[in-house]
């Protein structure tokens, strides 16, 4: 899905259906085309009235000028225009017919009073004719109504070829007497639309009830069972909790978590068994005053004594900061600079502070930079307990220039796949002397993202990688920092680009690296040398319209072939889902229905499935999803092609573009949840993770790939969870046997949210799924009780967007 372009509403004109109206948000510099099927269309824009910022982008009416024989085509797209042409939203000509009716309706409200055995129902009605409305009882006799016309300016709004004098709004109210149904009718002379009232109370209760369900099932999914718990027993006391809670402040939070005077005073009297001298290395090159002042006397404050700061002073021979640094050698035997006579680049300069350094640790910083006082502490600890540490890095946060610190970045623990997506480990990075004497110093080919290269060179030499999951390291922002301005040195962007292709270069990867989504993001394309087949494994039980929509958008879109089908049928009970299936077979050699005829239990139904396919990748599909990526099913299986991936997951919408699913934190919401639940369309999420191709502990599995022996080396999905955390359980038992999980975000599709299956709305199901949550709790204590290694655990588990947690 390109975030350039994102639609709120479409429909067609009331008075002249040849045109059809499109309310989008269109990128600034964006040009579209727009085609039914192969034939071009004409189309104009319209700016929106509306107050909006239109430095990215802006809010339009698109007017495409559709033919009277609409019924002869098959679908409507708009495409970018550009070097390449892609599919910005696409509509089938189908559910366009539908919104053409000559009726507008809307009902906003609808009262039944039990009691006084009345009903009230408000709403609004605009077509281009005189519209009548009536009522009828349950037997088709009409019914006496008093109604009130209205005017809805609020409908003009979206009707403007409408006239505001009309009174379009209506207010309807009767007595309905023994009546359980009526029927509301509004008509025009060529077109009647009926609305269905009931009447009953017993029809109201089961309503309530499913809505409360459905509603309970929603925030379990998205929030987790703990949210839901907790919202329970607020409702129980009477108390409305807030639909989201205050972010927490980070000047606020930092000044509970850096270490104060008596914790300092505690780390330096600390006794540890290893003591290894760290060499600070630092590259100076005309560097400010001030800032280098404050960056030594960060390092002098240190609560860990036995360091050594090396420096290398690139100015060349007229240095500003020459006599600044001989006094700070004099003053203190630990500072050691190397005064070269000419002027250096970043990694040959940096490379002269390594050459005069002794430690068995060195540590990496920038001249403006600042250290916590507990960071070379911190470090020394880990080492003390993890021997083997080679590669050490930690999280950060900036500062600004009136000293506050302000965009802390919280980390996951080590992610391949992220760090050849963005540089995220960067600062405070602290590597064994015998790795660098491993691989080799820093490359000047390489110079803007030197540091990107050689973090990567380090990881692929060993697997000892520790992360310390605490604030010892403040960026300094600056008005011409990469930090503040990524786009001011694009020339560190081609750096990373190079850096991230050589590494795959090295480890026997093809692949390409492009520009990602914005300055110092890295998409890769990865090459595979085999087209294997692929098995779609799809559950199914009626709901024909969600599986016509699913496969249908894989034989129109999907630019992958060698696919076939296996369709579970679970329990149908409509005809037409067979018809269907008979169709399928007659039309589609690639399709197999397989029958499961016992209850409902997803992971037995897919293993089910599983047993009849014939490819080597399985493809885990709902029935109610619709690929948009063309690409997508390439995208998921040459991750999945890789040795050390085991399952590949998709970004999933919802309809209106929100994000359903990008990728699932465990212990969110007291079990498991998704990342980013319902952002709107263009937020790339906490430091860009929704767009972002990167390892995490799950994904779901509504579109979900992995390898057929990984598969069956974990026995499939575990049946005693038949409905709940059944994915998750199968990703963290494939985690355990070394195998990644990827989630990669070009693998892009829409989720119609599980509209296959029933709500948990009996006492039977709700203990079925109070037992599932408890088998996973069980199953998975380890990860619980430690934390999601992706997730940091300074970030909150009470929200999906990856605030801060509480101090």
């Amino acid at each position: 899905m390109d975030n350039s372009f994102w639609i709120r509403s479409d429909r067609f004109h009331l008075k002249d259906k040849t045109k059809y109206i499109i309310d989008a948000w269109l990128k600034i510099d964006q040009m579209i085309s727009i085609k039914l099927d192969d034939q071009l269309l004409d189309y104009s824009i319209e700016e929106s009235d509306e107050i909006q910022d239109d430095t990215i982008g802006r809010f339009v009416k698109i007017i495409v000028f559709l033919p009277d024989a609409l019924e002869s085509y098959q679908s409507l797209k708009v495409f970018s225009s550009g070097k390449e042409e892609e599919v910005l939203f696409e509509a089938k000509v189908l559910a366009l017919l539908k919104k053409k009716q000559p009726i507008q309706t809307c009902y906003d409200k609808i009262d039944v009073d039990f009691a006084a055995k009345t009903c009230k129902v408000e709403g609004w009605a605009v077509s281009s004719e005189p519209v009548e409305i009536n009522l009828l009882d349950d037997k088709n006799n009409p019914v006496h109504y008093e109604i009130q016309r209205v005017k809805r300016r609020d409908v003009q709004a979206l009707y403007p070829e409408y006239d505001l004098d009309q009174e379009i709004g209506f207010i309807v109210t009767f007595y309905y007497g023994n009546s359980k149904k009526g029927t509301l009718s509004i008509r025009t002379s060529s077109f009647v639309i009926n609305k269905e009232l009931h009447l009953s109370r017993a029809y109201y209760r089961r309503e309530r009830l499913q809505a409360l369900l459905k509603k309970a099932r929603v925030v379990i999914k998205t929030e987790g069972f703990g949210n839901f718990i907790r919202a329970v027993f607020r409702k129980l006391k009477g108390k409305v909790a807030p639909t989201r809670a205050l972010p927490v402040s980070y000047q606020e939070w930092i000044k509970h978590h850096l270490p104060d005077e008596q914790e300092l005073k505690r780390q330096r009297g600390y006794t540890f068994e290893n003591r290894p001298l760290i060499s600070i290395v630092i590259p100076l090159y005309k560097t400010p005053e001030h800032y280098l002042t404050q960056l030594i006397d960060s390092v002098k404050a240190q609560s860990y004594g036995n360091w050594e700061l090396c420096l290398s002073d690139g100015s060349g021979e007229h240095s500003p900061i020459k006599s600044m640094l001989e006094q700070f050698e004099t003053e203190d035997e630990r500072i050691k600079v190397v005064h070269n006579e000419k002027q250096l680049h970043i990694s040959e300069n940096t490379n002269e502070a390594i050459k005069i350094a002794s430690g068995d640790y060195i540590a990496f910083a920038d001249h403006d930079d600042l250290l916590t006082p507990n960071a070379l502490f911190e470090n020394i600890l880990l080492i003390n307990k993890h021997p083997d540490a080679e590669v050490i890095y930690s999280d950060e946060d900036k500062v600004d220039e009136e000293g506050q610190y302000v965009q802390p970045h919280f980390k996951s623990d080590f992610n391949i796949d992220m760090l050849c997506s963005v540089n995220y480990i960067c600062h405070f990075t602290v590597v064994k002397r015998s790795i660098i004497d491993q691989v080799g110093m820093l490359r000047s080919e390489y110079d803007g993202a030197q540091d990107h290269d050689f973090i990567l060179r380090c990881v692929e030499a060993t697997s000892h990688i520790y992360h310390i999951p605490e604030i010892l390291y403040h960026w300094r922002i600056s008005e011409d920092s990469t930090s503040e301005n990524p786009e001011s040195k694009r020339y560190a962007i081609d750096a990373g680009k190079k850096a991230v292709k050589a590494h795959y270069d090295r480890i026997g990867i093809a692949a390409t690296v492009e520009d990602g989504e914005y300055f110092g993001l890295y998409r890769t394309r990865l090459q595979r040398k085999s087209d294997p087949l692929v098995s779609i494994i799809i559950p199914n039980k009626d709901h024909i319209d969600d599986l016509k929509l699913c496969i249908d958008s894989i034989e129109e879109k999907s630019t992958y072939k060698n696919l076939e089908y296996i369709i579970i049928e679970n329990n149908s009970t409509e005809d037409a889902t067979f018809d269907y299936y008979d169709q399928l077979k007659a039309t589609n050699p690639r399709v197999k229905i397989v029958t499961y005829e016992g209850n409902f239990n997803y992971s037995a139904i897919n293993n089910h499935g599983a047993s009849f396919a014939s490819g080597d990748y399985y493809l885990f599909m709902n029935n109610d999803v619709e690929i948009i990526n063309p690409e997508t099913i390439e995208e998921l299986l040459n991750y999945a092609m890789r040795e050390d991936v085991g399952v590949v997951g998709s970004r999933l919408y919802y309809p209106d573009g929100t994000i359903q699913h990008a990728g699932v934190v465990v212990g969110l919401g007291g079990v498991a949840a998704h990342s980013f639940a319902n952002h709107v369309p263009g937020d790339t999420g906490y430091f860009h993770r929704i767009i972002v191709t990167q390892d995490c502990s799950a994904v779901t599995a509504a579109c979900m790939m992995v390898n057929r022996t990984v598969f069956e080396a974990v026995q499939g999905f575990s049946e005693t969870l038949a409905v709940a955390f059944n994915d998750i359980d199968f990703c963290l038992k494939v985690r355990a046997l070394g195998k990644l999980i990827v989630y990669n975000p070009y693998a892009e599709l829409y989720h119609y949210e599980s509209k296959s299956r029933g709500i948990e709305d009996t006492p039977e199901k709700i203990q079925r799924f109070q037992n599932e949550i408890a088998v996973f709790q069980s199953r998975w204590s380890d990860i619980l009780e430690q934390g999601d290694p992706y997730y940091n655990v300074n970030l909150s588990l009470d929200t999906q967007d990856f605030s801060l947690k509480s101090v």
